[in-house]
């Protein structure tokens, strides 16, 4: 299906009117804080579920923060003489954020919603008309070459991505330009592809409107458009959806399985400075007779360390089904819905797939002899933004590189604030069963640890070196201080690369 059916967009040009249609939304607090405040936050939740019904009755007032939710959020018409006490509509309407309806009323041509930038911003993301909310339970569009606003996904990706001063940064796929405007915070140039032009249109309207410098937005698909251009920071949110086919340019990447994800990332590595990120959301096969590591660790280019969580793992059912409701086949004929459940378990089956995993690949490029490639499965609640965590991954990985186990019990460490240990036994036993130490941040770690582990953690300040710790407590329990010395550094490796220990400045 063309996009000839999708409405004409805003210009992009118009710079002026963008400029003032932001700052009459923000005059009438049509920003993130100022919608929590006018619908309550039931209602505000229920918009990013896509249901509408309580932020209509939230603005059935006359303010004009009430006119501007039902305008650019709840796609309603309002009268044209309640939108000029708010917006200057004769700009609007020329710029085509505005469209005349009815006699006397104006409807919105896109989706404008707030986002709160990391640093308290007021950003707007720009997106097709009903698609603010992408992924699954999106409210959608079987429109080809249709654009969503901002989702679970997106957010996702933004909350690990490394936030650091880059020259430069490339948002590969950018949709909506979500991943584009975080990045232009932090990066000196920013470039953003997309196969879809009426996405890089939108993109250059999330930008302007959102006040953040324009982009290098550029045509095509995965690297092609950069060439052999090289950047410190990639991110890509790509269609990930592994399908029967390419139906939705937003989620299908019209390549059989998991082709595309593993091409994206087997690429990322030649266009990437020294020291320089890659990171993405992916969808990945679990294939009979094959571990999902096996497969994954084969993506990893050469010359990258690579960080790879799994945070989901759905059957084969269940992941035909969240992406045939995503569509809303759910609400088509039955003989239809039927014959699409088919065709995905077809294509299944014949790629002998089992399952899909969903989850996080972050690279960094290391030219390491021996590159560092971490695969976890972690199902478990995390604290975001996760950025920070992800670089301090790559940071321990090139300590332990660099110290052998000599120089670990030389080293002096501290215990990672908010840690706590916990002693799991019987009750009235006299020694626990095990000891685990618990993160509250972060990646809200949980490891074992035998009883020299959580002693020796447990009184790491910084002050003694590992080895001096570990002679004490030979001495506690009356164990040979070198066989102690022998066995320990496995673990206090362990405890450093899940972030437990850190260095301690000296």
């Amino acid at each position: 299906m063309s996009n000839t059916s999708l409405a004409p967009l805003p210009s992009s040009d118009r710079t002026d009117v963008t400029a003032r249609l932001r700052d009459a939304l923000l005059g009438a607090s049509f920003s993130a804080d100022g919608l929590l405040d006018l619908l309550g936050a039931p209602a505000y939740a229920a918009l990013a579920r896509s249901e509408t019904v309580p932020a209509l009755r939230a603005t059935r007032g006359d303010s004009p923060l009430e006119a501007l939710v039902r305008l650019f959020l709840l796609q309603q018409p309002v009268p044209h003489a309640r939108v000029a006490d708010v917006l200057p509509v004769e700009d609007c309407l020329e710029g085509g954020w505005l469209i005349r309806v009815g006699g006397d009323e104006v409807a919105a041509a896109v989706d404008v919603r707030p986002y709160g930038g990391p640093g308290g911003e007021d950003w707007f993301i720009v997106s097709d008309l009903g698609c603010a909310v992408g992924g699954a339970g999106g409210i959608g569009s079987h429109d080809e070459g249709v654009v969503l606003g901002v989702g679970g996904a997106s957010t996702t990706l933004a909350g690990i991505t490394v936030r650091a001063p880059f020259a430069s940064a490339l948002d590969l796929g950018t949709g909506s330009g979500i991943q584009a405007l975080h990045a232009a915070q932090h990066a000196t140039r920013v470039s953003a592809t997309d196969l879809n032009p009426r996405a890089l249109h939108i993109t250059a309207l999330t930008l302007a409107l959102s006040g953040a410098p324009a982009a290098d937005l550029r045509e095509g698909s995965l690297f092609e458009p950069v060439g052999d251009e090289t950047f410190d920071l990639i991110v890509s949110n790509p269609p990930f959806v592994i399908s029967p086919g390419a139906r939705l340019t937003y989620r299908d990447g019209g390549m059989g399985g998991d082709d595309l994800c593993r091409t994206l990332v087997q690429e990322a590595g030649e266009h990437l400075n020294e020291g320089g990120y890659a990171q993405f959301l992916a969808n990945w096969q679990h294939v009979e007779g094959e571990d999902w590591q096996d497969r994954l660790r084969s993506w990893v280019p050469r010359g990258c360390d690579a960080w790879i969580v799994q945070r989901e793992v759905q059957d084969i059912t269940q992941y035909a089904e969240l992406w045939l409701r995503d569509a809303g086949d759910h609400h088509a004929d039955p003989v239809e819905y039927q014959a699409r459940y088919d065709a995905w378990l077809d294509e299944f089956e014949a790629r002998k797939v089992k399952a899909v995993g969903f989850g996080w690949i972050t690279l960094r490029r290391s030219d390491a002899e021996l590159p560092s490639v971490v695969l976890e499965e972690w199902p478990h609640s995390v604290e975001q933004p996760l950025g920070d965590a992800v670089r301090a991954h790559f940071e321990r990985v090139d300590y332990l590189r660099e110290h052998d186990d000599a120089a670990l019990l030389a080293a002096h460490f501290r215990l990672v604030g908010e840690v706590v240990q916990e002693q799991v036994g019987l009750p009235g036993a006299e020694d626990p069963e095990h000891v685990v130490l618990r993160q509250h941040r972060g990646m809200r770690r949980a490891t074992k640890v035998d009883t020299v582990g959580a002693g020796f953690a447990g009184v790491c300040d910084g002050t003694l070196s590992a080895g001096s710790i570990l002679d004490a407590i030979a001495q506690l329990v009356g164990e040979d201080p070198v066989l102690l010395r022998d066995r320990t550094p496995a673990q206090i490796r362990l405890l450093v690369e899940q972030g437990f220990i850190e260095p301690a400045a000296r």
